[in-house]
């Protein structure tokens, strides 16, 4: 990581059924957060779609490289000059009635530089409510890096966020992206505590964008889209509906919390 501080911004939403009026939501909040200087912007889990079933999004799925979807992923991008990390988006997968749910990455210039399929499908089951996505997603496989200017970023999304050998395996990062639609039920007992585990345990900034309120299908999601910095300090926070929360990532301050607790060089396995 060098030396520039860098300002990264976390987009909230609820989105709904409607794929148009998300991506109309999306370019006004991919706005709002390239105006409040913004030079890396993360987009929530299912921005795209969150259907009044889960296998609405089939038929949404896009191949790679076309689609509206991925469309106005890369124009966002290139219109604002921002590196975006598209959430996630329903892709074709190799099995009829399924997709992937995937993490599409664009440089400023709108080329997508780098794809995460997520790798941990979510089952939940608790009274009236139950979630089983591997119903309609098949899991990914490899782990999601890449490198930005202010240097590597790991991949994650939603309920990868409970496996912290996932994020050994990334590697040292300067950031670790968490795009999510986090029950308000496992939410409100466990995201922020897994989030900051995350950036105190792997000393590096967490940058988590969320879903938060409640669609139209009838489900509730948490939201608490937030910035968490190497010490797990939380520095922004959006508790709940459609929003964008900013803050900066200080290579300074990673390098020294790390130059005086050198826990990643005290690692034995």
């Amino acid at each position: 990581m060098n030396t520039q501080v860098t300002t990264v911004a976390a987009v909230q939403m609820v989105s709904t059924p409607d794929v148009a009026d998300n991506l109309a939501a999306v370019r006004r909040l991919v706005a709002q957060a390239a105006g409040q200087g913004a030079g890396f912007v993360a987009l929530p889990e299912y921005w795209p779609i969150m259907g009044m079933s889960d296998s609405d999004k089939v038929a949404h799925a896009e191949h790679p490289g076309r689609g509206p979807i991925q469309d106005c992923m890369a124009e966002l991008a290139r219109a604002h000059g921002i590196w975006l990390v598209g959430g996630t988006l329903p892709m074709v997968s190799p099995q009829d009635g399924k997709v992937l749910n995937t993490t599409l990455v664009y440089d400023p210039q709108g080329q997508a530089v780098s794809r995460y399929d997520k790798i941990h499908l979510f089952g939940f089951n608790k009274g009236t409510e139950s979630y089983d996505e591997a119903r309609t997603i098949v899991p990914g496989i490899d782990v999601g890096v890449f490198d930005a200017p202010f240097g590597r970023v790991g991949l994650s999304v939603c309920y990868d966020l409970r496996f912290p050998e996932l994020y050994r395996a990334m590697g040292e990062c300067a950031l670790i992206v968490v795009p999510a639609a986090f029950t308000h039920t496992t939410g409100l007992a466990h995201w922020e505590v897994l989030l900051r585990a995350r950036a105190i345990e792997n000393q590096c900034y967490v940058l988590a964008s969320a879903q938060g309120g409640k669609h139209v299908n009838g489900r509730r999601t948490f939201g608490h889209s937030m910035l968490i910095d190497p010490w797990g300090e939380v520095k922004a926070v959006l508790p709940e509906g459609e929003g964008v929360i900013a803050g900066a990532l200080d290579a300074a301050f990673l390098a020294g919390v790390r130059e005086s607790l050198p826990a990643l060089r005290h690692r034995k396995m």
